[in-house]
């Protein structure tokens, strides 16, 4: 029997129609039984509809008794709206095996169902970026998607980049880690960091201790990064993780005035601050090549020399 993909458009509105449609072509080809919401092409100043029109969607993704939910964007949207969605339904619907899958401006509902009710969604790809791309999509987005869908998924690695960071003052980094971690039974947790660090002060933000705290972002300059990351620092947030994994963060644009000033710098400045080792290269973001993370559910860190695993199982 065919698995079942319910479309549905939460935050942004669609703009590159041609992409979506390549995008829903090409999940039909694959095998899946693709089921478009009647409101995924709507549109309303920037949003896929208004926020009427946006909440009765999710709901009806929901209610769609689906395999999956994947959004057909991100963008922005999510966060105005959150006071108004039933996460008891989607908890529901996620207990009786639907998936809710997405990235970027969906960070903020996977964060707040996290927060209300515990239940787990996933991050991973969206229909119009990574299934409605020009030339192939990706071999290794797309064997991760299958593998989530078929539940055949139990985790996820990659590999560390060769240029490691400095240990920082606390005497953690990635030397620590070359000699070999494990952390049990953590909490992961995150996505976007511009959407997730707005949430931070509102009831949708989830108080994870003792987790794994994963982060990506795209058209943000490491200053903006480190601006971020320092208002989760200030707030106790990154002293409470176990491990902070750092996935993609891609085009932004270095000028003259940052004189060295990186993204290694970005994150060499943030090892020193904390005592969790800070992992890189976690292949997730607003790139080709994304694996999928089950936001909410306890996995399994481990590193092997420069080969990281996050591990899960088959219970979620």
């Amino acid at each position: 029997m065919k698995k079942h993909i319910y479309i549905y458009s939460p935050s942004s509105a669609v703009r590159d129609k041609t992409a979506f449609k390549r995008g829903v072509s090409r999940l039909n080809a694959l095998g899946y039984s693709v089921e478009v919401d009647e409101a995924a092409l709507s549109s309303h100043q920037r949003f896929a509809g208004d926020d009427e029109t946006r909440l009765a969607a999710i709901h009806r993704a929901a209610a769609s008794g689906a395999d999956l939910a994947l959004i057909s964007r991100g963008g922005y949207g999510l966060t105005r709206i959150l006071p108004a969605i039933n996460y008891k339904a989607l908890a529901k619907a996620a207990a009786k095996g639907t998936r809710f899958v997405g990235l970027s401006d969906f960070t903020a509902l996977q964060n707040a169902l996290l927060a209300k009710t515990g239940a787990v969604s996933w991050a991973g790809p969206a229909v119009g970026e990574d299934f409605g791309v020009e030339g192939e999509p990706d071999d290794i987005m797309e064997a991760c998607f299958d593998d989530l869908i078929t539940g055949q998924g139990e985790g996820t690695g990659w590999r560390l980049p060769k240029v490691a960071m400095k240990t920082g003052a606390n005497g953690a980094g990635v030397a620590g880690v070359e000699a070999g971690l494990t952390v049990k039974n953590a909490v992961l947790w995150g996505g976007n960091l511009a959407v997730l660090s707005s949430l931070v002060g509102t009831p949708y933000f989830p108080a994870v201790k003792g987790g794994i705290l994963f982060l990506e972002d795209v058209h943000e300059h490491p200053y903006r990064l480190e601006r971020m990351l320092t208002q989760l620092l200030h707030a106790g947030v990154l002293a409470r993780q176990k491990a902070i994994v750092l996935g993609q963060f891609t085009n932004y644009k270095l000028v003259p005035h940052d004189k060295g000033y990186k993204l290694a710098t970005v994150v060499a400045w943030l090892q020193s601050q904390i005592k969790a080792p800070i992992l890189t290269g976690l292949p997730f973001g607003h790139v080709a090549t994304k694996v999928v993370l089950p936001v909410g559910a306890q996995v399994t860190l481990a590193v092997e020399d420069r080969d990281a695993f996050l591990l899960w199982g088959h219970s979620h």
